[in-house]
């Protein structure tokens, strides 16, 4: 299926520069598809506080339900990983099969999911346009979850090989579709919220058609379902998507609880979102560059490779993070004023990045240690910490902050720089520990790869 001469950790030679080949692609994939709702909220945004408000509620709702698929399509990216450091290509189609029938069983569920809770969205806002607007867009955009998850299925699948360059390419495709459809539905032919979605939507399935495309002949050789490669998909997936569900549903209360506040309080924080991703998404895609070098020196059993990884990591990610605290700091009117000219949302989004400013660089030390764990095959102790950071700190933090003491949205956001900040301590207090190590050698174990050669690691 893929080129037999490998990269195993032939990148010991130089692992910065392939960590920062694997990362720079990631990250456009990533910036990429977040601008895909940026640019529907910026033009959306043009319609009114209710327009974009109910772009931010839809549009988060619609995440909630793809967010437990996504986070368990990463196994695939992990077991592939682990193939290529153990020298075991002919396991890869395996992999990618297991992924693609599960992409194509979740999405059919999501699908007809988040067309029911479109249908309730309209009573859980705080105005019924705010509400009309959130069911309309996540009614119409939630359409394209089988073609999406199935193009998370191959994106893991060549990320876990080294190729991240593809996936870039046909998301930067994807976006040019979807603004150059969002601009004409929206203004030309008046489809407002509706014509934002649909663009979404064509966007999606512009980006898996493309990447089948630019790939298709390695991505879909004679595919070999494999029974056993199916319950490792499940058995390393269901702790990070049961993790990301349960911690979006954290953040999804977060966003209920300040869109029962007012329409500004929604827009300052749909905005801080946006604003952040730029952020944070570039330090997501060297935690998920850093999971797959991870899982490769797993599979070449070179366990005493990760830490080093790791901290290679954190310091990319800190580096461009702390930049972004400094964009944050001084720049969060100017901002502001970039999504909106309503006043009273420009008041409300300001703070709100001054928090983010506070907490960019645990972000990213959060997001790393998560990416290196789950690469190990460490995901049952992440994901437990995880939920249980979550739910403590910002729920109840933005109920007695936010509510009880009036402060608003920026109550809700210094809960969730509370839980960033604990999040990372525990789960680098986990890494320096070694506390993955079972972890790693259970997965080597139960996909038979034999302690790798010197030669194979040299």
């Amino acid at each position: 299926m893929f080129d037999a001469s490998s990269r195993e950790l032939t990148w010991l030679r130089n692992p910065f520069a392939e960590l920062a080949r694997l990362s720079w692609p990631i990250a456009v994939s990533m910036l990429s598809y977040s601008t895909m709702t940026l640019v529907d909220t910026i033009m959306v945004g043009r319609l009114g506080a209710a327009a974009l408000a109910g772009v931010g509620m839809g549009g988060i709702m619609s995440f909630a339900l793809l967010v437990f698929s996504i986070g368990l399509l990463r196994s695939v990216k992990v077991l592939v990983s682990q193939a290529v450091g153990a020298g075991r290509h002919e396991h890869i189609p395996a992999c990618l099969a297991a992924g693609l029938i599960v992409a194509l069983g979740l999405g059919l569920t999501t699908t007809l999911l988040g067309e029911l809770v479109a249908l309730i969205l309209p009573r859980m806002a705080a105005s019924a346009e705010v509400g009309n607007n959130a069911g309309v867009y996540m009614a119409i955009r939630m359409l394209s979850a089988p073609i999406t998850l199935c193009f998370v299925a191959m994106r893991e699948t060549l990320y876990g090989v080294g190729e991240a360059r593809a996936p870039m390419v046909a998301s930067i495709v994807a976006n040019l579709v979807n603004v150059s459809v969002c601009y004409l539905l929206v203004f030309p032919l008046q489809l407002g919220v509706a014509g934002a979605a649909w663009a979404a939507v064509a966007g999606q399935t512009v980006e898996a058609f493309a990447l089948f495309a630019l790939r298709g002949r390695e991505l879909l050789p004679p595919l070999r379902p494999n029974l056993a490669v199916l319950r490792e998909v499940w058995r390393l997936g269901l702790p990070n998507g049961l993790q990301m569900m349960i911690e979006i549903g954290s953040f999804m209360l977060l966003t209920l609880l300040i869109a029962a506040m007012s329409a500004a309080e929604m827009a300052a924080h749909q905005i801080a979102l946006h604003a952040i991703h730029f952020s944070f998404l570039p330090a997501l895609a060297v935690g998920e560059a850093g999971s797959v070098m991870a899982g490769q020196a797993v599979g070449a059993d070179r366990d005493d490779l990760v830490l080093g990884v790791a901290r290679l990591s954190m310091w990319l990610a800190g580096i461009y993070t702390g930049a972004c605290t400094l964009v944050l700091a001084f720049g969060a009117p100017m901002i502001a004023r970039v999504f909106t000219d309503d006043a009273s949302v420009i008041a409300a989004a300001v703070p709100l990045l001054y928090v983010a400013a506070a907490f960019q660089v645990a972000d990213a030390a959060n997001v790393v240690a998560r990416g290196i764990l789950r690469g190990t095959g460490d995901v049952r102790y992440p994901a437990v910490v995880g939920i249980a950071v979550a739910w403590s700190l910002t729920p109840p933090l933005t109920w007695v902050l936010g509510h009880i003491l009036g402060m608003g949205a920026f109550g809700g956001w210094l809960g969730l720089c509370a839980e960033i900040m604990a999040a990372s301590g525990i789960f680098w207090w986990r890494l320096l520990r070694r506390g993955w190590r079972p972890a790693a050698m259970r997965a080597r174990a139960q996909l038979g790869y034999a302690r790798a050669s010197p030669a194979a690691v040299a």
